[in-house]
């Protein structure tokens, strides 16, 4: 077990630290720029994407679906994967959901691969999904959760 360990820990350090350098912070663009149009446009392109895993999540916790608006979504990270100018992209998104009057229900970190269909399969794919934070529903709102739940 222990050679195991010393095998795999040195290769798990140097992805590790690969992935971290990928990632570059985006900053938030200001408003009524052309970045935030360009931000906005690319939100509401993905928003699809972006409603599926975060329906079948929250799905399990309460019994309506929770919405998920352009300017809820902030963009973490975003990043040609390939050197030069590729379409072959990595992107970071924190999405807070809500339900009723904008009630949040909770802040999640989804990971997209973007391309070509023919690099990836398909243009858009979700590689990784991150349940960051649970907000508790107000009191009004809680026949929403399902049985043995708590948000």
């Amino acid at each position: 077990m222990r050679k195991i360990l010393i095998l795999f820990l040195p290769a798990y350090i140097v992805i590790t630290m690969s992935i971290n350098t990928i990632v570059e912070a985006v900053p938030k663009p200001p408003e009524g720029s052309r970045g935030e149009l360009y931000q906005d446009l690319f939100v509401t392109i993905l928003l699809p994407y972006i409603e599926q895993p975060i329906n079948e999540y929250y799905s399990k916790i309460i019994n309506v679906t929770p919405m998920v608006y352009p300017y809820q979504v902030d963009i973490v990270s975003a990043k040609r994967v390939l050197e030069g100018r590729s379409f072959l992209f990595i992107v970071t998104l924190e999405v807070t959901p809500v339900v009723g009057p904008h009630i949040s229900v909770g802040k999640d970190r989804l990971t997209f691969k973007i391309g070509a269909p023919d690099e990836i399969g398909q243009s858009v794919k979700l590689i990784h999904f991150n349940h960051l934070e649970t907000h508790e529903l107000p009191p009004d709102l809680k026949h929403i959760l399902r049985k043995q739940q708590s948000l």
